[in-house]
């Protein structure tokens, strides 16, 4: 499945294996020479808590909180018969339960408040001074607002950030962040877990709209449009209330691509 350039393949979780044999699968899967490829492997079964659940497990085989392009591909995938289909699907992620509405190929999840706000923070990198501003919209991301984004380093500026002592143990995500207008902003994004930078990151999109909108006076219900490196516009949609940031939706389209048979 593909939501925004993010490519998932995704089963039902059927298999009957730990998470170390999952995280075995899941390299050998992702692999783009060897396998089938993808930035991550979704595992879609049963919940007690929800209508669905669902595990990520990123490309290097570690097994994500969340993933927002996934949750939505997730939606699409339940939608489509294997679990009761409906408009409304809540599924259950190690970030909490997200809400998910599907629309014929459009999918809207709603995502947990951001937590663990940090605005500001002094790094240095390469031999350069950054302030990045770094959130947890589900999983973590540092923030890094450019100009000339299409020029940036992404992935060694990235990979730097993203191991940086200042966010260990867990590491960050770091997402590259030009404000075009109020309401419309491009994105890049350095992805851990898959190492690399990806066509698109839904999570990353949320964070670094909401942080376009810090030095806004805006306030009320706020709509804005991200454009991915893929090329696709994702909408993040949210409350705001001076500093206080709740009702989160990342909205966009999400399909299926192919249906096969892999042979371990």
């Amino acid at each position: 499945m593909v939501a925004a350039g993010n490519d998932f393949v995704v089963m039902g979780d059927e298999l009957k294996a730990g998470a170390a044999q999952l995280s075995k699968l899941a390299i050998k899967v992702c692999d783009r020479k060897y396998g089938i490829g993808a930035d991550g492997m979704l595992l879609i079964g049963k919940s007690k808590k929800a209508d669905i659940r669902m595990r990520i497990f990123n490309a290097d085989g570690s097994e994500a909180e969340m993933c927002g392009n996934g949750a939505r591909c997730a939606a699409f995938f339940a939608s489509k018969g294997r679990f009761n289909a409906k408009a409304k699907i809540a599924i259950e992620t190690k970030a909490g339960i997200i809400e998910s509405i599907v629309d014929k190929k459009s999918v809207k999840v709603k995502l947990t408040d951001p937590k663990e706000v940090r605005l500001g923070i002094s790094i240095k990198v390469n031999n350069r001074n950054l302030k990045v501003n770094f959130v947890d919209t589900g999983v973590p991301h540092a923030i890094v607002f450019v100009e000339g984004l299409d020029k940036i380093d992404v992935h060694n500026i990235g990979q730097a950030i993203r191991y940086h002592k200042k966010f260990q143990p867990k590491g960050t995500n770091v997402d590259f962040v030009e404000i075009v207008n109020d309401d419309f902003i491009k994105v890049r994004t350095y992805e851990r877990g898959v190492e690399a930078e990806t066509l698109a990151c839904g999570t990353g999109a949320t964070a670094s709209a909401i942080f376009s909108t810090c030095h806004s006076q805006k306030t009320g219900s706020r709509v804005v449009k991200v454009k991915t490196k893929g090329g696709e516009i994702l909408k993040v949609l949210f409350s705001k209330a001076g500093t206080k940031i709740s009702n989160v939706w990342l909205e966009g389209l999400a399909r299926i691509v192919y249906k096969g048979v892999f042979y371990v």
